[in-house]
């Protein structure tokens, strides 16, 4: 369930988010709630004009598989990518973590 978002474009923006790769999904709500309303308003047009791009043109962005035309979006394009590369870090086992499980 997402968190309750009180400015009304945040809002819209928030539905707006809910894509069919959950990955996506999670991505960019935590850009919405963590660094959305703190932005210049020139990244916020660029995050309402991100979530118009089709999912696997979206992931192929974040993932570097594509360079976007759209230079005005390049930026932020780097922010998520950061976001996304952190949240792997964070996921990551711990180096000298317990061994895999044999079956």
């Amino acid at each position: 369930m997402m968190a309750q978002v009180p400015d009304p474009e945040q809002r819209r923006l928030a539905w707006r988010c809910r894509r069919g790769m959950k990955e996506l999904d999670l991505l960019l709500v935590e850009y919405l709630q963590q660094h959305w309303l703190h932005a210049r308003p020139d990244e916020q047009q660029s995050f309402a004009q991100i979530l118009e791009l089709p999912d696997p043109v979206l992931a192929a962005y974040l993932l570097g598989h594509a360079d976007c035309p759209e230079e005005s979006l390049r930026p932020l394009l780097a922010t998520l990518r950061g976001l996304a590369a952190r949240g792997l870090q964070c996921r990551a086992p711990a180096a000298g973590g317990a061994p895999p499980r044999q079956p």
